[in-house]
């Protein structure tokens, strides 16, 4: 059964930022999240970059071609190489998106939504039950943004996320600027989404920006957290306390000072607004 571990507020490790972890180290954050595929493969520059890092601060695993929602079952040499790097880095934990990404060994490369269907939650369920066994760890399942929805949903978002965490017994990373993304998107209320989701489920935050394309907006992971996510972020620890908060930006990636700075706005707003313990 998976429990929150209460890391502080981090930032993602990127390349932008090797050279200054190399040449200056770890400052300023209380941890760093990777991408787990990244690293499948031992060695070079990129594993100089994570040990000086891991030697640092902890470090979380955050996937990003499971396909936990896929037809066929996550691929043994997947979790082979999810298992090997766990055992490399001992991560705080591991996450990966709530999603589908392929079918019959076709891939998109993308994170693509699920129908909202009682079918859909028995059939991830069981997912996550494999996955979770072969790891020997619960994992944290993140929401996605979305610019489609099936016409043969059962239940909103919210609803599907939380049921998929109580049975799995895994936890939840929750995605802000993906919530507010897929609000505006699809006409719902971010607000009645981000309450309905308890705080014993909530393990992570992320916290990112977005790009407004007109008709609809794009979980673009460019520039700094927009207003509206810091909204939604103030409503969100307000409610539920201290929770782990990192910053993703991916686009046009800025000095590592920036980012960090980012992540201190967050660390502000939990002092300012969680509840006290």
């Amino acid at each position: 059964m998976w429990q929150r571990t209460d890391l502080g507020h981090g930032i993602g490790l990127r390349l932008a930022h090797f050279e200054h972890i190399l040449q200056q180290g770890v400052s300023g954050v209380d941890w760093f999240e990777i991408i787990s595929e990244n690293f499948f493969e031992p060695g070079g520059r990129p594993w100089a970059v994570l040990d000086r890092v891991r030697a640092a601060v902890p470090v979380v695993m955050h996937g990003v071609s499971m396909g936990i929602g896929s037809p066929e079952p996550v691929p043994d040499a997947y979790l082979d190489s999810l298992v090997g790097l766990i055992g490399r880095v001992e991560p705080a934990w591991v996450s990966d998106h709530l999603c589908w990404g392929g079918v019959g060994g076709r891939y998109s490369h993308d994170l693509l939504p699920l129908p909202h269907t009682k079918e859909a939650v028995d059939h991830v369920v069981r997912q996550i039950d494999r996955v979770q066994e072969r790891i020997g760890r619960a994992i944290l399942i993140e929401n996605v943004s979305s610019y489609v929805s099936f016409a043969d949903s059962e239940m909103p978002e919210w609803e599907f996320l939380v049921d998929i965490a109580r049975r799995a017994g895994c936890g939840v990373l929750l995605d802000v600027n993906n919530i507010h993304v897929s609000a505006r998107n699809h006409g719902f209320s971010a607000e009645q989404y981000l309450d309905a989701i308890p705080a014993d489920c909530i393990g992570q935050v992320h916290l990112a920006g977005h790009t407004d394309r007109g008709s609809y907006l794009f979980d673009s992971h460019l520039g700094p957290v927009p207003d509206s996510v810091w909204s939604l972020y103030a409503r969100l620890v307000a409610r539920v306390g201290r929770v782990p908060s990192l910053v993703e930006w991916d686009e046009a990636t800025p000095d590592y000072e920036v980012v960090v700075a980012e992540s201190h706005k967050a660390a502000a707003l939990e002092r300012d607004l969680a509840p006290a313990a």
